[in-house]
């Protein structure tokens, strides 16, 4: 059983809501246990977006040394970027950063208009406060710092984490799997076969933390997980987006599935980019992907999702156009037919999840980064016709 989280992004209570209630991952005395026979997988995204950021990279660092490989971090943007303050509050800002006459304006600025992380600077500032430290501004700076010196917290939660992660049937990364990144690397050329494009982008991201280690600032990692010019950068398993430009999510093309498929890859998990309040489920036959971050819902709770081989289970919330709360509840069978995952041909909605009363969530990414959801009968969903939630040419 692997039970899986991401993008808490500092919010506590994002750890609190994924472990309540919990069967397998439960927050004993501010620390995290693991049912037996459990792997927990995060996905990335520890910090940025609330006031317990360090608190929780401590608490993921806590559970790695106690339960070695039965849990797994991956490393996402918001994590990676922050490597670039070591030089940019070192005398080396970014190009295109004002003068200012401290560390802190620049950290402020930096943090708000490069890294996409507008409050981070005051959340840090209230959990230093909360813990008692000095919350001023060059304490803010120092804390980053620190943070990214030898023996810092984030620093060795970048050094026990990863790009991608296999477990059977399922790959885990946090951005996606795209034509543009799907057997590509950054210096080695296109890879033959799945594994060794994995273990070559293993070394890949050890080679750049060996450099930052020595020294050097790690330009070819934080060049791969940056944001291109037009806010994508579809070449990058860690900021690679499998969703249209107005957040419906779409499988990688039919090819890329089936070279999946005949390597034992069933299911690809992701985080990243946000697709609602509650996880989407995707699918073509046996393959699945899911796409579970858990930031910008209209609720922004810690969804539970966990899988084995042949199954996947989620436990969410949800709110519903007019604002009414809906548990989302179901297990889904590699196996079993569904209509979970599928897209109505006439309308683009996507089937994304089963509500607990039994009735299924449609789901419509719409312009201005507002979304439609809608509960559906499973009478009304048959009389509708259902596709493959392949992406739309154009």
């Amino acid at each position: 059983m692997i039970a899986y989280l991401t993008d808490v992004e500092g919010r506590w209570d994002k750890l609190v809501s994924f472990t309540t209630g919990n069967p397998h991952v439960s927050l004993v005395d501010g620390a995290l246990r693991l049912a037996e026979g459990v792997t927990f997988v995060f996905g990335g995204d520890a910090i940025d977006r609330g006031a317990h950021g360090r608190r929780f990279v401590a608490l993921l660092l806590s559970a790695k040394r106690r339960y070695g490989e039965r849990v797994i971090l991956l490393v996402g943007n918001r994590d990676i970027n922050k490597v670039r303050l070591v030089t940019e509050l070192g005398g080396q800002p970014h190009r295109l950063a004002p003068a200012t006459s401290t560390r802190g304006e620049l950290l402020r600025w930096t943090l708000a208009n490069t890294m996409g992380a507008g409050k981070a600077f005051e959340h840090r500032a209230t959990e230093l406060h909360e813990s008692g430290a000095p919350a001023d501004d060059d304490a803010v700076v120092e804390s980053y710092l620190m943070d990214l010196a030898p023996g810092g917290d984030l620093r060795d939660y970048l050094n026990a984490s990863r790009l991608a992660f296999r477990a059977g049937s399922t790959l885990f990364v946090h951005g996606g799997i795209t034509p543009e990144n799907f057997l590509q690397t950054p210096h080695a050329g296109p890879a033959g076969e799945v594994a060794g494009w994995l273990e070559t982008m293993d070394g890949f991201y050890r080679a750049e933390l060996a450099a930052f280690d020595a020294g050097k600032r790690p330009d070819a990692l934080l060049r791969y997980q940056a944001q291109g010019p037009d806010k994508l950068n579809q070449g990058s398993l860690v900021y690679a987006r499998p969703t249209d430009e107005r957040g419906n999510p779409h499988l990688p093309p039919r090819e890329i599935v089936e070279r999946l498929l005949a390597e034992g890859i069933r299911r690809v998990v992701v985080g990243h980019t946000p697709s609602g309040d509650c996880p989407a489920i995707l699918r073509d036959g046996a393959f699945e992907l899911v796409l579970a971050d858990n930031s910008y819902g209209r609720i922004e709770s810690g969804s539970q999702v966990f899988l084995t081989d042949e199954s996947t289970h989620v436990r969410a919330l949800t709110q519903l156009d007019g604002g009414v709360q809906a548990k989302v509840q179901f297990t889904v069978a590699s196996h079993e037919p569904s209509p979970l995952g599928l897209r109505d041909r006439d309308t683009g909605q996507l089937v994304k999840a089963r509500l607990e009363s039994g009735e299924y969530l449609l789901f419509h990414g719409l312009s201005g980064f507002q979304v439609e959801q809608l509960a559906i009968s499973s009478e009304a969903l048959a009389r509708r016709s259902l596709v493959v939630a392949q992406k739309t040419p154009g």
